[in-house]
Formats: structure tokens, sequence, C-alpha cells
């Protein structure tokens, strides 16, 4: 997150950017500087040339900031962790020793490559185009040549005056001053056309940071997709664990079931083997049965034979004492007779 303090109050931030972004430290080698650099999508929402009297502040775990006397603004960032906090700080500090040291180094070689002959108009026109190149923008660089030329031929007529004794001095004073003119006005030529490569390589960078804008912008929004997809995905996730938590309850329902049934089952495997068993002993029984059926239908058919038998026997035995009764009776009448006939003899 980037924001940047508010210029009416100075007190509250202003967010310039609706979504993450990245943030580079950017060296540009032409100028020897240290830039920070941040896109959102074309637009460049931070730009800030690091110099050495500027001091990183960390304001919490995940949030620093720093004053850009240059933009007029204090920028504030917003980490995802405090390990990115703590590695942005020390390279700020790192690229801020680096400034310094350039700066020092600048001033050096200015001060080395500087004449006697140099220190009042060149070294004065000199001296802003210097600043200028290491710190300045391009705007800034090529404004000042108007003026750096007028004012260098205001100086010699001024400071000519009170020496000119004859015309050669004279014409040597506005050689020498036109050497210089023509030496310094090379050397802005020099810087012109140095800073128009840079804004050329600049706009390269610029271009290379913009398409790598739009790819992460395009990332972004696929995570944003994906984001989405993960909303829908978590909703039908939750009607799904409904569901199977449902299917359990039912599941568990029917185990219960399937148990009961399984006891059922038992039960009556029980009844099938006593039922198997009394099966068994009915056979048996009938068999035994068939057995006696047989033998009582043998009984039966012997006793019709015996009482047919018997009613025969009976039949004979009355023939019999029929025929004993008669001969009784003829005995008897033959006794009488006897009888009889002994009495009348």
């Amino acid at each position: 997150m980037i924001v940047v303090i508010d210029p009416s109050t100075k007190k509250n931030w202003v967010p310039t950017s609706k979504h993450a972004v990245t943030v580079s430290y950017f060296f540009d080698s032409t100028r020897n500087v240290y830039r920070i650099i941040s896109l959102d999508g074309s637009k460049a929402i931070i730009n800030s040339t690091i110099t050495p009297n500027m001091t990183f502040t960390k304001t919490s775990q995940k949030f620093g900031q720093w004053a850009d006397s240059r933009a007029n603004t204090v920028y504030g960032l917003g980490f995802s962790s405090e390990n990115h906090l703590v590695k942005f700080a020390d390279k700020f500090a790192e690229f801020k020793e680096a400034a310094r040291l350039a700066k020092e180094k600048s001033q050096e070689k200015m001060e080395l490559t500087s004449t006697p002959s140099q220190e009042s108009a060149p070294g004065d026109l000199l001296s802003p185009l210097t600043s200028e190149s290491i710190n300045g923008t391009d705007d800034e660089r090529v404004t000042p040549d108007t003026p750096q030329h007028t004012e260098p031929r205001a100086e010699p007529s001024q400071n000519a005056l009170p020496f000119s004794h004859s015309s050669s001095s004279i014409n040597k004073h506005w050689e020498a001053e036109l050497a210089a003119l023509k030496g310094n006005n090379a050397k802005l030529t020099a810087a012109l056309l140095e800073s128009t490569a840079n804004v050329k390589q600049w706009k390269q960078q610029l271009a290379a940071y913009q398409e790598e804008a739009e790819r992460l912008h395009k990332r972004v929004t696929e995570l944003e997709c994906v984001s989405g997809q993960t909303t829908v995905i978590k909703s039908q996730k939750t009607e799904l664990n409904q569901t199977i938590e449902e299917l359990e309850l039912a599941l568990k329902a029917k185990e219960e079931e399937l148990e009961r049934l399984k006891a059922e089952v038992e039960s009556a495997n029980d009844f099938q083997s006593q039922k198997d068993l009394l099966t068994d002993k009915l056979q048996d029984t009938e068999a035994r049965n068939q057995v006696l059926e047989a033998q009582l239908s043998d009984l039966e058919q012997r006793l019709e034979s015996s009482q047919l038998e018997r009613e025969a026997f009976r039949k004979s035995l009355r023939s019999l004492l029929e025929l004993l009764d008669s001969k009784i009776f003829e005995l008897t009448e033959l006794r009488d007779t006897l009888a009889k006939l002994l009495e009348g003899s």
C-alpha cells in the first residue's frame, strides 16, 4: 500500500493506489543517483530521488515513511510483513550512503576541474548544471540555459570598462570571453545530448516498468478472479459440508437400522434352526407315524380277518350246538323210550 501526506492538512494520509503495486529501487547510471520508482499502470505514483539528507523512518512493524523535499511531500509504504519492511529500510540506508559518496565525489571532481579564470561567470554556469544533473529532473536541466548564456555576456561589459586602456586589451578580453562561452556552450550541448539520451533511456525503462505493471495488474486481476472463484468454492464447500453432515446422519440411521436388521436376522436364523430341528423331528415322527399306520392297517386287517374267523367259528359252534341239541333230544327220546321199554318189560 502506498500513501502520501495530505498537502492541505499535512497530517492525514491519502492513498495513491487502489490495489497493491510494486515498489522498486532504480539506479540511474547517467546521473549516478538512486531512485524509488512505483507505477500504477502508466502513472508514476512514486518517483523519488534518494539524497544523503533523507531518512526512512519505521513507524510500525509494517509501515515506514520518508520525506522528499523536491517533491514537497511525504511518502508512506505499507508492507505485508516486518521482514519486507526491514529489507526495504536496509536498502534505503545503503543507497543513501551511496548517494552521499557520489555527491562527495562529484564535488571533488568539480573542485579539481575548476580554474581561477572560471570562478566568475563560467563557474556560476557549471554549478547549477552539475547539481541538476545529479538530483534534478529533465525539465530543470534544460530551462537554466537561457539565463546562463545572457548573464556571462553582461558581466564582461561591466568588468571590462575600468580596464579598457586600449583596443588590443579589449579584443583580448572579448576573445577570452568568447572562448570561455564557446567552451561552456560545448559543455551545455554535451549535457543536453546526455540529458536527451537519459530521457530516451528513461522512456525505455518507463516502458519496461509499464509492461511489468500491466503484467502485474493482469496477475492481480487473475488473482481477484481466483478470489471470486474461491468465494464460490467456499459456498459450495459449505453446502457440500451440510450435505455430507446430512448424509452422515442418514448413514448413521441406516447403520442403526442395519444393526437392528442383523439382530432380527440372527434371531430369524435361530428360529430357522429351531424350525429345521422341529422339521426334522416332524419328518421322523411322520415316518414313524407311517410305520405305525402301516402296522395299524395290518393289525386292522388281521383283526378283521380274526373277527371273520371268529364269526365263522361262532357259526360253526352254533351249528354244532344245534346239532348237539338235536342229538341230545334224540338221545333223550331214545332214553325215554328205553326206560319205558324197561318198565314195560
